[in-house]
C-alpha cells in the first residue's frame, strides 16, 4: 500500500529526523505517563481502572501537551465583548477587553461534580469580594448600590446602608438599625430577568426556572440560598444582586466555566459583610460556594432576620396556623 503522506511511515509516525525538540518533549512525556501508568497497573491486582484516575491521567497528559504547544506557538484570539453590570459605567470603547481563554487545570478538565446526595457542585476558589447596601461609589465600583438588580428601593427596604465598619457592627448587622431584610447576602453575575420577562436562555439554563417561576415580573433568581465555604467554616446566604461587572454569565453560575477577568482580579463572588464577618474573610479573598436547597440550610444567624428570609417566612406561617389552631380549639 502507498503511503498517503510521504513524511511519515507506515504507523503515522514522523521520522526522527523531521522531529522538533518540542514534539521530542512531548514523546517523552507521553512515554513516561504511560511506563508509570504501566508499572502500576503491574503492581495491583488486575481491575479496571476507576474512571477518576484513568481521566486524570489523560488529563495530565493533554495538560502537558497543550502548555508545550502554547508557549512555543505564537497566537492571537480574538477579544470578547463583555457586558458590565451596574459596577461599571464606562463608555462603550472602554466596555471590552481581552478574555482570552485562560488554561484549564487537570481537575478542571474533568469538571466539579455534586457530592453525594446532593444537587449542585462547589465552585472551588473563586476570588471574592465584599459589597455592601448603600455602598457608595469608590475606585472599582463607580455606581451606588442603593438598587439591586431586583429590587428598586434596596437601601430602604433593607433599613439603611449596611455599613461595612466593623466599629459599627455587631452580632452581624449594623449598630443603627436592625435590617429588614436578610444580612446574609451575595451577588452572582448573572439575572435572569429582561426589560420584559425573563431573559431567553434562563428557562434552559436555571435549574430550578419550572419550580420557581411566579409570571414574568418575578425573578427565579432572587432569594436562592448558597453556601460559602473557607477553610473549615461554612456560611448560608440569599443570592439579591447579580454582579460582580457582569450580568449574563449563566456559563459559569450555572455551569463549569471561570469567571471572567475583571477589574477585580477576576472575581466571581461579591458577599456582604455579615458573610465576611463570619468567615473572617479580607477585603479581597478566595472562598469556595454553590447553591443548595433550602432543606440543606441549618439554623444559624443568617435565619433570624429579614423580610425576605425563608425561615422568618416559613417561621411566621406555622405561627399563624398555630394560632388559628389554637383558636379553633378554643371555640
Amino acid at each position: 500500500m502507498t503511503n498517503p503522506n510521504p513524511h511519515r511511515d507506515s504507523a503515522g509516525i514522523l521520522p526522527a529526523h523531521l522531529n522538533s525538540p518540542r514534539l521530542a518533549r512531548i514523546r517523552a512525556i507521553v512515554n513516561e505517563t504511560l511506563k508509570e501508568t504501566h508499572v502500576f497497573l503491574s503492581r495491583r491486582p488486575l481491575q479496571p481502572m476507576k474512571p477518576g484516575k484513568f481521566t486524570h491521567t489523560i488529563a495530565v497528559i493533554l495538560s502537558s501537551i497543550t502548555s508545550l504547544f502554547a508557549h512555543g506557538t505564537a497566537s492571537k484570539a480574538e477579544p470578547a465583548k463583555t457586558k458590565f453590570s451596574k459596577k461599571s459605567q464606562r463608555s462603550a470603547e472602554d466596555r471590552s477587553f481581552d478574555v482570552s481563554s485562560i488554561a484549564f487545570t487537570p481537575g478542571q478538565l474533568a469538571g466539579d461534580r455534586p457530592e453525594p446526595g446532593q444537587r449542585f457542585p462547589w465552585k472551588r476558589d473563586i476570588v471574592t469580594t465584599i459589597f455592601w447596601i448603600g455602598e457608595k461609589p469608590a475606585g472599582n465600583n463607580p455606581v451606588p448600590n442603593r438598587t439591586s438588580s431586583w429590587d428598586k428601593e434596596w437601601t430602604k427596604n433593607y433599613g439603611g446602608m449596611d455599613d461595612p465598619d466593623p466599629a459599627h457592627r455587631s452580632n452581624y448587622i449594623p449598630v443603627k438599625f436592625t435590617p429588614r431584610l436578610n444580612p446574609f447576602y451575595c451577588a452572582l453575575p448573572y439575572n435572569d430577568k429582561a426589560r420584559e420577562g425573563h431573559r431567553p436562555e434562563a428557562p434552559r439554563v436555571v435549574p430550578w426556572f419550572n419550580e420557581a417561576y411566579q409570571g414574568p415580573a418575578v425573578s427565579t433568581c432572587k432569594g436562592r440560598w448558597i453556601a460559602i465555604r473557607k477553610g473549615n467554616r461554612t456560611v448560608y446566604a440569599q443570592w439579591e444582586d447579580a454582579g460582580p461587572f457582569r450580568t449574563d454569565h449563566w456559563q459559569y453560575v450555572f455551569g463549569s466555566e471561570r469567571p471572567k477577568p475583571n477589574l477585580n482580579k477576576g472575581a466571581g463572588l461579591d458577599v456582604s459583610p455579615a458573610v465576611r464577618d463570619y468567615l473572617g474573610l479580607q477585603p479581597t479573598d478566595v472562598t469556595d460556594w454553590k447553591f443548595v436547597d433550602f432543606s440543606e440550610v441549618p439554623r444559624g444567624p443568617w435565619s433570624t432576620l429579614g423580610e425576605n428570609n425563608t425561615f422568618v417566612i416559613n417561621d411566621r406561617k406555622k405561627g399563624k396556623a398555630l394560632v388559628e389552631t389554637l383558636g379553633t380549639i378554643a371555640r
